[in-house]
């Protein structure tokens, strides 16, 4: 495990000192929430488009839903192995940048990533017959999303990753979930 940390600990100072200052507002920005919103009313819209009212308050419930077992599950793996984000490491931090207007203390698993790489999914699933494609700019986003939280300092790459694993087994979960709430819907108009 020592050697695999020691692994994460490079990867993350490689890729966090691939940044420079003239950027830092746009993995800022990216690593926002509140900057998204556009992103997700385009869904939002395609969502509506493509299955109506019902369907789509449906999954916005279970999008909601699902956002919050990603980040519910990250903070009980984050307080369970309490491993310090890399920001909270003064020496590391000699050799890294740390961009984050804030540090937590733990950071195992990435809840950014495990969230993103969750509606990536779950949204791609939705959207594979319609818009065959569009998993792709899904998992960009998710890719963007991620790489921010290694450039500004907060998380190390296996946090990313393993982020991305649990998000990803979430989303599928969270898919079925919808698939199953949408037939129960149909079922109860008939």
């Amino acid at each position: 495990m020592e050697k695999l940390a020691a692994l994460d600990r490079e990867f993350f100072v490689f890729l966090n000192n691939l940044g420079s200052e003239r950027w830092d507002w746009l993995w800022l920005g990216i690593s926002d929430k509140w900057m998204a919103i556009p992103f997700y009313a385009i869904l939002l819209f395609l969502l509506f488009k493509k299955f109506g009212w019902r369907p789509t308050l449906v999954t916005m419930v279970v999008v909601a839903l699902l956002v919050t077992a990603t980040d519910q599950l990250a903070n009980v793996f984050k307080h369970g192995f309490e491993r310090p984000r890399p920001c909270q490491d003064e020496e590391l931090m000699k050799i890294a940048r740390y961009v984050a207007e804030r540090c937590g203390r733990f950071g195992f698993f990435s809840a950014h990533a495990a969230s993103s790489m969750g509606v990536a999914v779950f949204l791609s699933l939705i959207f594979n017959k319609t818009y065959k494609h569009f998993w792709i700019l899904l998992i960009f986003w998710t890719i963007l999303v991620s790489f921010s939280r290694i450039y500004l300092g907060v998380h190390y790459p296996g946090d990313v990753l393993v982020g991305w694993i649990f998000g990803a087994i979430l989303g599928w979960l969270f898919f079925r979930f919808r698939e199953w709430l949408i037939q129960k819907m149909l079922s109860s108009v008939v």
